[in-house]
């Protein structure tokens, strides 16, 4: 693999200073930031930052020795020439700045989750990493972290029987968390098609004004996906995932901590669950091993393993649970109405 150069736009949190908050947290492997596991790998190079705020790239410039630092990022781009450019700003940014990177070059992409407002800036950054060929991964981290991929190949290989069901546990908001709890349960199915989304915003008078939400509503949905699959979200718990199958059942705990696995066994007319051990499994961050992802497909011709095409299927998704709240009723994909705003930080 060869040597990547990495550019960070916004050099907050994401892009910088996340492992601080994460330090005594068991439920993910460090580094977390896109800038230390750029210093963590030995594929990644951390050559160029941008940021409106002079403070924050004083900061980013102190703690990383970047020098390499500009106001606007499309100028570092032109100057800089990176072979891929980290998007951290805020949501509302993202597809514009997609579209931007994209069309200034850039073959390789990682955006922080959400990366739209609306299914039309949605469509228009899908566009333009088909149109410009992008190899792109976005801040979903639970796909790129070790334990879920234990899973996902559990199920594949028939550990649990059939899935029938994924629930997901935990209370959240419908672009910044479920973003992450839907491409979660895509991802340990395979990254099925979905038919049809049940949704309800909280709280339940919640209403749009011109079509638009400046504010990013708590939510509750029933996914249906092809194969008669379905996946629920209970809006209690701790950010833990299970997977029911006809023959067993996976569900991680304290938000990846570990996993529980249970497997089916006849007693005589009775079918039971009993714990099963859980494999082991290597522990390492989720966030290089989502970068090198990126530099690897890009050289090898390859999709990225949260590729555009499926983080776009995840973001309609999240708009089709705001859209059936606002009719009042279960709706079909594709989902019309590309128009409605839903404002993300």
């Amino acid at each position: 693999m060869k040597t990547c150069r990495v550019a960070v736009v916004g050099l907050g949190r994401m892009g910088s200073t996340i492992d601080d908050e994460l330090r005594d947290y068991p439920a993910f492997t460090l580094p977390f930031s896109i800038a230390a596991a750029c210093q963590a790998s030995p594929h990644l190079e951390l050559a160029a930052g941008a940021d409106i705020l002079p403070e924050k790239r004083d900061a980013f410039a102190e703690r990383w020795g970047v020098k390499a630092l500009y106001g606007d990022y499309l100028e570092m781009i032109e100057k800089e020439q990176p072979d891929l450019v980290a998007i951290c700003t805020k949501g509302d940014l993202h597809a514009e700045m997609i579209v931007a990177v994209a069309g200034a070059g850039v073959k390789m992409i990682f955006c922080e989750k959400a990366i739209a407002c609306s299914l039309k800036e949605a469509d228009a950054a899908l566009d333009a990493c088909r149109k410009n060929h992008v190899s792109l991964n976005t801040g979903v981290l639970r796909r790129f972290i070790p334990l879920y991929a234990k899973m996902k190949e559990i199920i594949g290989a028939g550990g649990i029987g059939k899935p029938t069901a994924v629930v997901h546990y935990a209370a959240g908001t419908l672009l910044h968390s479920h973003i992450h709890s839907i491409d979660t349960a895509m991802y340990l199915l395979g990254d099925p098609e979905a038919v049809g989304v049940w949704g309800e915003l909280r709280p339940r008078d919640t209403a749009f004004k011109d079509n638009r939400l400046d504010h990013d509503p708590r939510a509750i949905y029933h996914i249906e996906f092809a194969g008669g699959i379905e996946a629920f979200t209970v809006p209690a718990g701790g950010w833990e995932f299970e997977v029911i199958g006809a023959e067993g059942t996976l569900r991680s705990v304290n938000n990846g901590a570990g996993c529980l696995m249970r497997k089916a066994h006849k007693q005589g007319k009775r079918t039971m669950m009993e714990p099963a051990p859980f494999p082991e499994y290597e522990k390492k961050s989720g966030t290089v091993i989502l970068l090198e992802d990126i530099a690897t497909a890009a050289e090898q011709g390859r999709q990225t393993l949260g590729n555009i095409e499926v983080t776009h299927r995840a973001t309609e998704l999240c708009f089709a649970i705001a859209e059936s709240h606002r009719l009042g009723r279960r709706v079909s994909l594709p989902v019309e109405n590309r128009d409605m705003y839903v404002f993300h930080v």
